[in-house]
């Protein structure tokens, strides 16, 4: 009988390179955002709000820890993202859920969710970056989700109600470095965590965002996900480690 990957056999984690990460965050009604949550997520509160978001990030030189940099991949790629709780072994652990992954990568597509955690749907993204703006978008092949954003690289992080400044922001941030992405399967998520020695965030005002996922008033009421903040991470050296999947069966986070 076969056995599922990750089960048996201990998937290498991922040495590359963050040339440029978009964090676009919103402040949602909690009673909302736990409609879009599994029963095993709650959602972590900031100042009374869910926090969730858009992360748009481009990777280099991916490959497996110890390969030298010129084997690594490069790609675009987006999540759309919920912090969140859950109960485990050692109580409560926190970081965030995933129920979405796209990606203009066919190997992130095709070993995603199969050979490595996290199912990716193939996206077309249309990226113009400067150093102090940022316009990023990409829209799935088959029609299913589309992001547009636009950002202003700024001295200091303005207007959020969810962080009084970006060092709360970046400390919230960086403590959400595990993922759990949604699968075929309802009970089971695939894990990863990000791990950096050089976690370093730029504040950004939002000149323009549109999402298929937070604009769709069947999901989101009006009023109910606003935007709030953004932040950027660029030329960030990084670790992808593979976690063991979390499932009603699950003992241990690994």
């Amino acid at each position: 009988m076969a056995r599922r990957w990750g089960s048996v056999v201990k998937r290498p984690s991922l040495a590359g390179e963050v040339e440029r990460r978009l964090l676009v965050n919103y402040r949602v009604d909690p009673a909302v955002i736990t409609s879009v949550l599994p029963p095993r997520f709650r959602p972590v509160l900031v100042n009374g709000f869910s926090v969730a978001g858009i992360c748009l990030i481009r990777l280099g030189g991916m490959r497996p820890t110890g390969l030298p940099h010129w084997l690594g991949l490069g790609s675009e790629n987006a999540a759309h993202r919920i912090a969140v709780e859950w109960d485990g072994p050692a109580g409560v652990q926190s970081g965030v859920y995933i129920p979405r992954r796209d990606s203009n990568s066919w190997v992130n597509v095709a070993v995603g969710g199969r050979l490595y955690p996290g199912t990716h749907h193939r996206a077309a993204f249309d990226v113009a970056e400067s150093a102090s703006e940022l316009r990023v978008g990409f829209a799935a092949r088959d029609g299913s989700a589309a992001v547009e954003v636009a950002v202003r690289v700024e001295e200091r992080l303005v207007g959020s109600e969810l962080f009084a400044d970006t060092a709360a922001a970046s400390a919230f941030f960086e403590r959400g470095a595990v993922g759990f992405s949604a699968t075929g399967d309802p009970d089971r998520f695939d894990g990863l965590a990000l791990e950096t020695n050089a976690w370093q965030v730029e504040p950004a005002s939002v000149l323009e965002a549109r999402s298929s996922f937070f604009d769709d008033t069947s999901t989101f009421p009006a009023g109910s996900a606003r935007l709030d903040c953004a932040l950027v991470m660029r030329r960030i050296p990084v670790v992808w480690r593979a976690l063991d999947p979390l499932t009603p069966a699950s003992r241990v986070l690994s």
